[in-house]
């Protein structure tokens, strides 16, 4: 079976920064996509970020320039390095992997593009 298990989360002051980590086991990942998403109380999930399976990586407006999205594929895990954190930036996020092999379309920033999902890990964000 296919397990995406996420970590790294935690509660951080505004300002600083957070790292999470999501580790793939079941197959391998290269050649797909993979992607963050966030669901705040009260709000529908949204997209954070994404990484292509070639590297191009896609980021929402509100992070963009404070977020940063890798992979090593080595190691099957992808990453999403958390800088200036705000506490809009509160939410449970989650990891999540395209099931398309070598997709060279746009649609990284749509969650039903994703095929396989982790359980999420909450980050809290103080003022």
């Amino acid at each position: 079976q296919v397990q995406l298990v996420e970590s790294g989360g935690g509660l951080v002051q505004a300002g600083g920064s957070l790292r999470l980590s999501c580790a793939a086991s079941g197959r391998t990942f290269r050649g797909y996509g993979m992607g963050w998403f966030r669901q705040a109380p009260g709000k529908e999930r949204e997209f954070v970020a994404a990484i292509s399976w070639s590297g191009t990586t896609y980021y929402a407006e509100s992070v963009e320039g404070r977020f940063t999205i890798s992979r090593d594929n080595a190691k099957n895990t992808h990453y999403l390095q958390m800088n200036s954190l705000k506490p809009e930036d509160t939410a449970v996020y989650y990891c999540a992997a395209d099931g398309r092999k070598y997709y060279s379309g746009s649609s990284y920033y749509t969650s039903s593009s994703y095929t396989y999902w982790g359980q999420g890990t909450q980050v809290t964000v103080s003022s």
